[in-house]
């Protein structure tokens, strides 16, 4: 009996496919799902699967762009860094304020959600 105990000890380690599939988990939870009800009653399900895949290719293409950027000007700093330099110092100032602000706003309306479900 006791050779046996030793086998169905659980490891505690975590792979990078673990914490892949964890943070995976999380964006497709808190993006998808939360708002899919609502999507779908507006838009009918082949309406729902049209807006997911373009804005899913619109932010594929964000993603693309700002991996070219970090590549061939790597700066410390946000994504903003880029918007300064580019643009203008008010349009980088301004989107790092509204990035800042959306993270803000995100957190509070997560707060009371958990809040008023407990």
């Amino acid at each position: 009996m006791a050779q046996h105990e030793g086998q169905n000890d659980l490891k505690r380690t975590m792979k990078s496919r673990h914490l892949f599939m964890v943070s995976l988990g999380g964006v497709i939870g808190t993006g998808l799902f939360l708002s899919s009800g609502y999507t779908i009653g507006q838009a009918g399900p082949g309406g729902a699967m049209l807006a997911y895949l373009v804005g899913g290719f619109i932010m594929y293409l964000v993603m693309l762009c700002l991996g070219e950027l970090s590549v061939a000007m790597p700066h410390a700093g946000s994504f903003q860094v880029y918007a300064t330099k580019f643009i203008g110092p008010g349009t980088g100032f301004a989107v790092g304020w509204l990035y800042w602000l959306t993270w803000v706003v995100t957190t509070a309306m997560l707060c009371s959600l958990l809040l008023e479900t407990t």
